[in-house]
């Protein structure tokens, strides 16, 4: 199970452009049995605030994400596959340790683009190398490219798990499209679902917990979930989110999960059929 795993028995494939093609490989040969994707990304933070007046929250919230993410860089993603026991996939080259993989992007300079300063000294702290990402990093398009090929997109039989998603969700959108978010917030959803049909949101689940509030470090440790690798970076983090939401899962959603799919916390989608909402 992913939430008992130890330090010793997970590797944390670190990916860059020059083993990209290897480990994409990989990953298609486990997508269809590791069919439950967690999480997370590394960016630089949030620097733009709309100044315009919104009649709802969620509008507010869509618009400070769009700018942001149009504006800003991915630096890292993580990615932790499970299959619906909670069991991680092993490589070949992995000695039996279970894998999660940690890819570093190129795209972001610290010494020529825009960031917020505490989020990017925070991934400094954590051992994020800047220097070594603009070297060795992955470009986003070639990145996209074999993301659109390898069976984690485009397939409604892929569960995404994320907490507190919407910036991971807009920046891989805007990653996948090679263009800016859509302007409004429902077109946005719609290539969202068509990318990534069922996705969770850990945040939007805990609003029906009593008690239960705060960031992924407190629920981790509310739910004794262990972390294996380091805080903030990208590969831990999706371990995390996924030894998390299996907890949550057990502990307070012991029937099917289905209907709390397609919400992004914080984010909300109307139309004349249906309409979502977020508690904020």
């Amino acid at each position: 199970m992913a939430e008992t795993l130890k330090e010793d028995s997970i590797l944390i494939r670190e990916v860059w452009n020059d083993n990209l093609l290897e480990e994409f490989a990989l990953i298609r040969e486990i997508v269809d049995k590791y069919n439950h994707i967690a999480m997370d990304t590394e960016f630089p933070g949030v620097v733009l605030k709309p100044v315009e007046t919104f009649k709802h929250n969620s509008d507010l919230n869509y618009r400070t994400l769009k700018e942001n993410v149009d504006l800003l860089k991915l630096i890292q993603l993580g990615l932790t596959f499970s299959d619906s026991d909670g069991n991680l996939p092993t490589c070949p080259d992995s000695n039996n340790k279970s894998c999660v993989w940690q890819f570093n992007f190129r795209e972001f300079n610290i010494g020529e683009d825009i960031y917020a300063s505490e989020s990017i000294e925070l991934l400094c702290q954590c051992g994020i190398d800047f220097k070594k990402n603009v070297e060795k990093g992955i470009d986003v398009v070639r990145f996209g490219e074999l993301m659109m090929s390898s069976g984690i997109v485009l397939n409604d039989s892929i569960s995404w798990i994320t907490f507190h998603g919407g910036y991971d969700f807009g920046y891989l959108v805007k990653l996948l499209t090679c263009r800016e978010l859509p302007m409004k917030q429902a077109d946005f959803f719609k290539l969202l679902f068509v990318y990534f049909p069922t996705v969770y949101d850990i945040k939007h689940l805990m609003t029906f917990c009593n008690g239960l509030f705060g960031g992924l470090n407190r629920l981790a440790e509310l739910m004794g979930v262990e972390r294996v690798g380091v805080c903030h970076q990208a590969g831990s983090d999706s371990l995390l989110t996924l030894g998390s939401f299996r907890k949550l899962k057990e502990r307070y959603f012991p029937g099917s999960t289905e209907k709390y799919t397609g919400v992004l916390y914080g984010l909300g989608v109307e139309d004349s059929v249906t309409t979502t909402a977020i508690a904020n």
